[in-house]
């Protein structure tokens, strides 16, 4: 089946999913967009990520006749994908999560961190999650506003920071009782300061993000329904686009996936109270 996957996020954070697609699914293509013209999600609160993420699904089936979609961020998967499979039941839809369940299966110490945005945080999707799995298992977590944001403009100051800072208020880390010895990155974004945070936490300090459960599981649902792209078929692409600046798209998508997608397309998506009209 030769129609491409979409996959959004509210900016570049998605990017780290998308290099993780791209590797698992070589034959496919892709048409990824960053909501970068409303981002952050993640301060903005559930509603506004429940109506771009509408925006976008409707947008990305009528212009690009998608045969799946990755939400490819924690914020928008939290308030929308329960949503979204009722409105879209014809296509598979896989949203990303915080990658609590191996981080408390294999914590030693029996303490784990979790940084996010703070509507992932706070959603009862991931309160649901974080009841489900504790048990005897401490889970910290800290919401880390304006982290994401500032990742996506490139400041790396700010971006140092603001993770010092957060990370400070989940210490110690280590391998001793009571210390975190696993730490998901519960934002697409952090993927791209992984090595900062890991200076920071410690090498003995376990990273887990969910690039590479999300890449296999539209593996799996794809192979399910037989819609995976042939590898006789022509050779695949993957368009890049915005509602921010496509110089920033590009920027970021040759710095962390690949240097020779071709540039990204900036587009108008229609706001969600437009469909009523």
């Amino acid at each position: 089946m030769d129609a491409p996957i979409g996959v959004f996020d509210s900016g570049v954070g998605g990017l780290s999913v998308l290099r993780a697609l791209r590797a698992e699914l070589p034959h496919e293509s892709f048409v990824y967009m960053a909501d970068a013209g409303h981002s952050p999600y993640g301060e903005k609160g559930e509603a506004h990520a429940m109506d771009r993420s509408e925006d976008i699904t409707r947008s990305l089936r009528r212009d690009w006749n998608i045969k799946a979609l990755v939400i490819a961020c924690n914020t928008a998967t939290a308030a929308a994908v329960a949503s979204l499979r009722q409105q879209h039941p014809d296509i598979p839809i896989v949203g990303v999560e915080p990658a609590l369940k191996p981080a408390v299966h294999d914590s030693l110490t029996r303490h784990v961190g979790v940084i996010g945005t703070r509507v992932t945080l706070l959603s009862h999707k991931f309160a649901s999650l974080r009841e489900s799995l504790a048990g005897d298992c401490r889970v910290s977590v800290m919401p880390c506003d304006g982290l994401a944001d500032a990742i996506e403009r490139e400041d790396v100051d700010t971006t140092t920071e603001l993770i010092m800072r957060y990370l400070d208020g989940l210490r110690p880390f280590g391998q001793h009782t009571k210390q975190i010895d696993q730490l998901v990155l519960g934002c697409t974004h952090y993927v791209f300061i992984a090595d900062l945070i890991q200076r920071l936490t410690g090498a003995h300090v376990r990273l887990l993000d969910t690039g590479a459960p999300v890449a296999k599981q539209t593996r799996r649902v794809l192979a399910d329904k037989g819609a995976l792209r042939s590898p006789l078929a022509p050779l695949p692409e993957t368009v890049l686009l915005t509602s921010g600046k496509a110089e920033a798209l590009t920027r970021a998508a040759h710095r962390w996936v690949l240097p020779s997608l071709k540039p990204a397309q900036a587009v108008h998506m229609e706001a969600h109270h437009a469909q009523s009209q």
